[in-house]
């Protein structure tokens, strides 16, 4: 019985972790849209408005995150960044995971 109830667990585990996942990339991809990213750097993140402006989708989480945190923070002062400096003040820093974790997943 101990062995039913062990591999039950597991599975209960796993079940909620795929759905922790996927109710994650759907929180990001919700604030992707809610936070304006879109405006700029396209519906779908491969297409930006303007040359300059990056496609971000598949990026690296990790950079993506440092990447908005500097700027956030003005550490990054250079490059289109007045134009995001606006946008990204709005942005807590847990949404800003969340929306670097969306854009990673994306290909």
């Amino acid at each position: 019985m101990s062995k039913l109830i062990k591999i039950g667990a597991t599975l209960l585990v796993s079940a909620t972790v795929l759905i922790s996942g996927a109710s994650f990339a759907a929180d990001g991809a919700e604030l992707y849209k809610a936070k304006g990213c879109g405006a700029c750097h396209g519906a779908d993140a491969k297409t930006p408005i303007m040359p300059a402006y990056p496609k971000i989708a598949g990026q690296n989480k990790e950079y993506l995150i440092q990447q908005m945190m500097d700027i956030k923070s003005g550490a990054r002062n250079n490059g289109q960044t007045a134009a995001m400096k606006g946008i990204i003040a709005s942005v807590s820093d847990d949404d800003i995971k969340t929306i670097a974790e969306y854009l990673s997943q994306l290909k």
